[in-house]
């Protein structure tokens, strides 16, 4: 298999310089990126066979017919909350739906509501070269990239009208905690050059550093439309983010992705329902989608004390989540786990997934060979994917700490 053996193509740093510096006008965003985050874009891409990519799209667009469910909505809204329940329209921009798969093995191990990544996607995909002719027909077009773009262009205006809105979106606020700081910083540039290429005001701030007058959130003395919201305070339960949750109860500025969004589709217990034969016939769920939810992703199980024996005991098969976790913070594969690691645990707050190892993708070709493991990323919009990447790593969870690592391109392996 081309994970395997395949050494055609490869990161072109040069053609990365001016993906990040001419076509995207960021003139210092290369050295950026090298200083901030030099294992950010992978040496290598990933192959996936078509049968793969179209049974990792299958399984977005089934779950998204179970979230629409009203007796699904009611039960994960009742752990949801409070402010899950106000509904604005919007449905939440760069859903991330992120697997484990390889020849034998795969899986639906998590899904996000503000996945990072995209627009970094888009200029790696700028940025491949293949080592002769005869490899050229594995990379797609660059054109490809620009396509993706106006995608995410268009995801937004749409947005801002599902919201109700009939006038056109002005202006836009990418918003995270101390936003200089966050390692995906260089990517805040991106999107910011993005939208303003396209006509829409763009700034880059803090949760705290927005007013709400008159009905209308402000920053600088400018009036904010829409906020794409990066921060994982996923409720807007922080002090900071006071104005923020104000102003999108108050309808005053559409928030994107929001706390309705992350609590239909990203709490780890919504897992444990789609993976529930059961539960997912009680609430109505159609045979065959039930089939593909249950094939697709791994049994995931609330931790209860009353269990504890059972799941220390099978452990080394599982997976340990908390129900709003991300980026891999404070999971543990059970096989890893502690004595002290597993009272926590047991104290509340987590699932239990059944472990699907990643895959493997081999990145040079000296003897020995080194590998590392990748996972899989589709960013989905309202039920369809727009893009699919890999994340290169080595240890437990992606990290963007190891050479050779990063994000890559998946290609479609059509041999395969």
């Amino acid at each position: 298999m081309r994970n395997s053996a395949c050494f055609c193509v490869s990161l072109d740093e040069e053609a990365l310089r001016q993906a990040l510096e001419t076509q995207l006008g960021q003139p210092d965003i290369h050295a950026l990126v090298r200083a901030r985050c030099p294992y950010l874009f992978a040496a290598r891409p990933v192959f996936l066979s078509t049968a793969r990519l179209m049974r990792m799209e299958e399984l977005v667009q089934a779950i998204e017919s179970v979230v629409a469910l009203p007796a699904y909505r009611e039960r994960v809204l009742a752990w949801a909350p409070d402010i899950a329940r106000h509904d604005t329209g919007a449905r939440g921009v760069f859903m991330g739906y992120d697997f484990h798969t390889d020849d034998a093995q795969f899986g639906l191990i998590e899904i996000n509501t503000n996945a990072g990544g995209a627009m970094l996607n888009a200029v790696l995909a700028r940025a491949q070269r293949a080592c002769c002719a005869e490899a050229e027909f594995l990379v797609p077009p660059v054109a490809t990239a620009g396509a993706f773009e106006r995608e995410i262009i268009a995801m937004f205006r749409r947005e801002w009208a599902l919201a109700g809105h009939e006038r056109p979106l002005r202006s836009i606020a990418i918003v995270d905690d101390a936003p200089e700081q966050q390692y995906l910083y260089p990517e805040f540039l991106l999107f910011q050059q993005l939208f303003e290429r396209h006509e829409l005001r763009a700034v880059i701030a803090a949760p705290d550093q927005f007013k709400l007058e008159g009905g209308a959130l402000w920053h600088d003395g400018q009036p904010i439309d829409l906020v794409y919201n990066r921060l994982t305070d996923f409720a807007l339960e922080a002090p900071a983010s006071a104005t923020l949750r104000a102003a999108y109860l108050a309808r005053a500025a559409v928030l994107t992705p929001h706390p309705r969004a992350h609590a239909l589709y990203a709490d780890k217990r919504n897992l444990a329902l789609l993976s529930d034969a059961h539960a997912l016939e009680e609430m109505g769920v159609s045979p065959s989608l039930r089939a593909i939810l249950l094939a697709g992703i791994p049994r995931t199980t609330l931790v209860r004390p009353e269990d504890g024996e059972r799941l220390w005991k099978e452990r080394r098969g599982l997976f340990f989540k908390p129900y709003g976790g991300y980026g891999g913070k404070a999971a543990y594969r059970g096989d890893k786990l502690t004595q002290r690691v597993w009272q926590e645990i047991l104290a509340g707050g987590y699932v239990a997934q059944a472990l699907v190892a990643p895959g493997e993708r081999t990145i040079s070709s000296e003897d020995p060979a080194r590998k590392l493991k990748f996972d899989v990323r589709n960013y989905a919009y309202d039920g369809a994917v727009q893009w699919v990447a890999a994340r290169l790593y080595q240890g437990q969870t992606t990290n963007f700490r190891t050479p050779g690592g990063g994000f890559a391109p998946v290609y479609e392996n059509v041999m395969a």
